[in-house]
């Protein structure tokens, strides 16, 4: 895992960006609702989906993994 360190200026806009953003668990379900359906149309191949598909399983595996920083969904209780 490669760890990388963010510019004073990228934390300061990232913390104004989830300070101003809805609830986490609201921001969550949004990712999630996006990813599936990214998911869906990539699944029946839409044809206005042109992109690479090594790209979208990257991207689909963080807004998932953020999604769960946000809001655990699977929480173990």
């Amino acid at each position: 895992m490669s760890l990388n360190t963010l510019s004073k200026e990228t934390e300061l806009r990232l913390n104004e960006f989830f300070n101003q953003a809805t609830d986490p668990k609201s921001f969550a379900k949004a990712i999630r609702k996006v990813n599936y359906l990214l998911a869906i149309s990539l699944m029946r191949e839409c044809e206005t989906l042109q992109i690479d598909s090594k790209s979208v399983q990257e991207g689909f595996y963080l807004l998932n993994e953020l999604a769960e920083i946000l809001n655990p969904y699977l929480d173990a209780k």
